[in-house]
């Protein structure tokens, strides 16, 4: 008669134990969820793990040295475009402002919609990357056999030559990646985002 009574606790104690464990999983994935933006924000501010800076104007100081910054451009599974730099690299003054092209085409029968993400490496030069413009975290949406360009205006802190693990640097290379993205609302048309990117410069 007592063995009935100890089948039913243990089951009843392999459910608690099998509850506790989906909160864990479900908490634990929540807090990933959440972690994504937070990391973004504080790459952005820091320049941590190669993210560049984001401001609002450019550098007034420019040095008599240069420094050469290489462009990248990837799009992850699941996007069908071709994405490039118009230029593979360019040689600027240390605090000179630049603008540089990326240019995307959707080679899809159907509209779709990409996202980009970047980094600079060497991952040390990421807080002296400053970007005044960029295309990074919008979602983009192109027409079937639409082709974009997008611009990156950008200067190289002259801070850039006084620390120890930056001063020798003399080349940088800046990277990006287009990975698919569900609109959640119309996004302007390529024409739209020219017209508003003069607008900004």
């Amino acid at each position: 008669m007592s063995e009935p009574r100890k089948t039913e606790k243990s089951s009843m104690g392999n459910g608690a134990v099998v509850a506790m464990c989906c909160s864990f999983v479900i908490g634990m994935g929540a807090m990933a969820f959440a972690a994504v933006p937070l990391y973004e924000m504080f790459c952005k501010v820091t320049g941590y793990g190669g993210t560049t800076q984001r401001v609002e104007q450019a550098s007034d100081v420019i040095l008599d040295k240069t420094i050469k910054v290489r462009f990248d451009a990837n799009v992850g599974p699941g996007l069908p475009w071709t994405f490039e730099p118009v230029e593979r690299e360019v040689e600027l003054k240390i605090g000179e402002t630049v603008q540089i092209l990326y240019k995307a085409r959707n080679n899809a029968s159907k509209a779709t919609t990409g996202q980009a993400t970047f980094n600079v490496t060497p991952q040390a030069a990421g807080a002296y990357f400053n970007k005044v413009q960029c295309f990074c975290f919008t979602e983009t949406t192109l027409k079937p056999g639409e082709e974009l360009e997008m611009p990156v205006v950008f200067f190289v802190d002259p801070e850039i030559v006084k620390p120890v693990e930056t001063k020798g640097i003399h080349t940088i290379t800046l990277s990006y990646t287009f990975f698919p993205h569900e609109a959640s609302k119309p996004v302007a048309s390529a024409a739209d985002v020219k017209t508003d990117d003069a607008n900004k410069l």
